[in-house]
């Protein structure tokens, strides 16, 4: 090849990653749509509080448009009081907070619930939430024994906190979703003084930061590990299309995971890894203009794959926490990727009218696609992250102004 015409191509293939990372929408996003927005998802919910039971929890729909409901023990239950403590910050309405009230104690015996790693989001996204806002002291102690509960399933051998039960093939599978665990696990350290829990989230997030991630910086599903060596006995997807390729949710995960653990640690190498996992999912060729990406990278029916909303508010929340740790360039680029994010995702592309959508927020979100699950429905954890990153959103802007 002509090394003219190779340094024109590599040239070019820099500035279409650089043009990508920057890609801002033709309507700039502001803080008064932002606050429409906050309006627009109060009022989904007013109604989906209107619609259920006290005694269940919303999650998704089902194929044939009917709400899908769940008990305490389901990995999302703690996504909806979530919700509503979330909107209670918004407009302080009581309403909010003791429908918040109500529904989080559905949750309250998931903190003795051994079988699984998900109370961070079944515990953190609820009494956590509330325990933010209301110092209430009985959710401090229901959120220290659900600590201990998680901490329980932590392995010295590996390092890592167990991820699944349920595959008798499996030793220790540990996936990456669960970095999103070691925020409650910090937390938990933070108000109890008890190191152990500190210790662990860090092994955790050293151990996945060292095997879960390939040269090009993204993350495989799942890694199980011999119990008794510590070693690695395979890479899989269980959610993704294959082994090797880089499922949207995932990639999210890992984003939001290593912001959190440099937020809260301020360890440079969490810092690192999340700038990275950011180069890869803006500089790949098949993210889509609008920013919305597919439920998988390497899907083999793209442009016809079907997108993954919630990828899409786990990336904008994680890219506005990640903003504020980064020099002026990479910050502006940061905020703007995320401005357009907000910006389509409040679209009527994928934002439902009130009313519809059996009154979830945002539509097209893909929940396990390879068992032909929640494929382009409402995800309660898509409207869980879209409204954290909106809040997130407005807090940047009203200290710019104050400013």
């Amino acid at each position: 090849m002509n090394i003219h015409f190779q340094t024109t191509i590599s040239i070019l293939f820099i500035f279409l990653i650089l043009s990508c990372q920057s890609k801002i929408s033709t309507k700039d996003y502001t803080i008064h749509d932002a606050n429409n927005a906050m309006e627009l998802a109060s009022s989904h919910y007013k109604l989906m509080l209107s619609s259920i039971p006290d005694t269940l929890l919303p999650r998704t729909v089902s194929k044939n448009n009917k709400l899908e409901l769940v008990k305490s023990h389901d990995w999302t239950s703690g996504f909806f009081p979530g919700v509503l403590w979330n909107l209670y910050t918004y407009n302080n309405n009581a309403i909010y907070k003791k429908q918040a009230i109500q529904y989080t104690n559905l949750i309250k015996n998931q903190q003795y619930n051994h079988s699984t790693h998900d109370l961070g989001f079944m515990l953190y996204c609820s009494y956590g939430n509330g325990y933010s806002i209301t110092n209430d002291t009985a959710y401090k102690k229901i959120l220290l024994n659900g600590a201990k509960t998680l901490s329980s399933r932590f392995n010295t051998k590996v390092g890592c906190i167990k991820s699944w039960d349920w595959n008798p093939d499996w030793q220790f599978p540990v996936i990456v979703d669960n970095m999103m665990n070691l925020e409650y696990l910090l937390w938990a350290f933070n108000n109890s003084n008890d190191s152990i829990y500190y210790h662990q989230a860090i092994s955790h997030a050293d151990i996945t930061l060292k095997n879960h991630f390939r040269p090009d910086n993204s993350s495989c599903h799942m890694i199980d590990y011999d119990t008794i060596t510590g070693a690695i006995i395979e890479k899989i997807t269980v959610q993704g299309y294959a082994d090797d390729s880089a499922w949207s949710r995932g990639q999210a995960w890992g984003l939001y995971g290593y912001t959190m653990m440099y937020q809260k640690t301020k360890k440079k190498r969490y810092l690192i890894q999340a700038q990275k996992i950011v180069d890869f999912i803006f500089s790949h060729p098949n993210m889509p203009t609008d920013l919305i990406p597919y439920w998988d990278y390497n899907a083999p029916n793209i442009p016809d794959a079907p997108r993954d909303v919630s990828a899409a508010t786990i990336i904008a929340s994680a890219l506005l926490e990640l903003q504020h740790h980064v020099a002026i360039q990479k910050k502006n680029i940061y905020f703007n990727n995320a401005k357009t994010i907000l910006n389509n995702l409040s679209s009527d592309v994928y934002t439902a009218k009130v009313g519809t959508n059996n009154n979830f927020i945002l539509k097209h979100s893909t929940g396990y696609l390879p068992k032909g699950k929640e494929i382009d429905v409402p995800l309660i954890y898509a409207d869980y992250y879209y409204i954290e990153a909106l809040l997130r959103y407005i807090e940047i802007e009203n200290m710019t102004y104050k400013n």
